[in-house]
């Protein structure tokens, strides 16, 4: 008869348990220390949050990019890319776009990108840029410095030189200097308003210190999508939206407290337009809270002065719930409708050879 004897490891027990919760406790102290650095990190500088906000934004531009590319007409077109318009490399360059079968000067619509002023690039709009230039307009997508690597108004002065620029050269870009649009979505709207309330008003102009490289009367018409103008209304925000936003604002305005100081004051364009500022078309989908928050008291604000605005607004209950820069979701049917009304709004208010 076999016996099989069991050995007693009930005093292995207590160690092998000791064991598990010293190893559990080193796990959660190292978690905490990371996040405690992190969240040191995080309130000494911007960077970390910006670089994870740009890194979501470069891969939703990179595929909206994309959709858009499906809807560019098959028109031939003359592209003329990466001009540089000043000499900081490729911060200061951008994409041209007129028909190959034009003879002569065009009607500009210059765009500036979004992209939470930390990301974004002129790439992510030049589908847009194509399909307008098929209309029958010489189009250009701009590039600038974004935060935290420049601080604001850094970005303003480029822009202000590459509309410097491209009335220089405007023979050469295939330029009507006469008939210029301002134009923009999301920071790049909060930047075409900026620079036409630049244009317009020598106020604001004078408190800016820049003097415009526009004339007024250059300036026929602004296209501004899923903007930001009232930067007080923004610091008010809460939640992911709100932290991202104000995160994104301290990397551009290189200082936490921009919303006390000249940067949001200066930024918020709502309080500087005048009654000269151009004809405008204004969008923004139900779906985006900035909307309700800073498209429609624009729009309002505007019609207000007396200045010509067109909007194109969805009813709070429309579906789908059109989200933020949703002009660009070409494939959406609602987005070809915006298209569209673009066009018009810019054939009513430019003259074409």
């Amino acid at each position: 008869m076999t016996t099989i004897t069991h050995e007693d490891d009930s005093d292995d027990r207590p160690k092998k348990a000791h064991r598990r919760w010293f190893k559990t406790r080193v796990t959660l102290l190292i978690i905490i220390a990371i996040a405690i650095v992190v969240a040191i990190v995080g309130a000494i500088t911007p960077w970390p949050s910006a670089m994870v906000i740009r890194a979501v934004f470069t891969q939703g531009g990179d595929a909206t990019a994309a959709e858009m590319d499906k809807h560019v007409p098959d028109t031939k077109l003359t592209e003329t890319l990466d001009v540089a318009y000043a000499d900081e490399g490729v911060d200061t360059t951008m994409d041209v776009f007129t028909p190959a079968s034009a003879t002569g000067p065009l009607p500009t619509i210059v765009w500036i990108h979004g992209g939470a002023w930390v990301s974004g690039s002129k790439e992510n709009v030049d589908p847009y840029m194509r399909i307008l230039a098929a209309e029958g307009y010489t189009t250009i997508a701009l590039n600038y410095t974004l935060g935290p690597e420049g601080f604001y108004p850094k970005a303003v002065h480029q822009i202000n030189d590459a509309l410097g620029y491209i009335d220089e050269h405007a023979a050469d870009l295939g330029v009507d200097p006469t008939q210029i649009v301002l134009a923009g979505d999301s920071a790049g709207g909060q930047l075409a308003s900026q620079m036409a309330t630049l244009i317009t008003s020598t106020d604001y102009a004078e408190i800016m210190d820049i003097k415009p490289a526009l004339d007024a009367d250059q300036v026929v018409a602004t296209v501004l999508n899923c903007g930001v103008y009232d930067l007080a209304a923004l610091a008010a925000l809460d939640g992911i939206v709100g932290w991202g936003l104000k995160s994104s604002m301290w990397a551009y305005a290189g200082t936490k407290t921009w919303a006390e100081d000249s940067s949001g004051a200066t930024m918020s364009t709502v309080n500087w337009v005048t009654e000269d500022f151009p004809t405008t078309y204004i969008s923004g989908g139900n779906g985006d809270g900035l909307t309700w928050l800073q498209s429609i008291p624009m729009a309002d604000r505007l019609t207000e002065l007396g200045v010509d605005v067109t909007t194109q607004f969805w009813p709070a209950p429309h579906e789908p719930q059109l989200p933020h820069e949703y002009q660009f979701h070409l494939d959406m049917p609602d987005a070809q409708t915006a298209l569209q009304k673009t066009i018009d709004f810019l054939d009513a208010h430019t003259t074409q050879p």
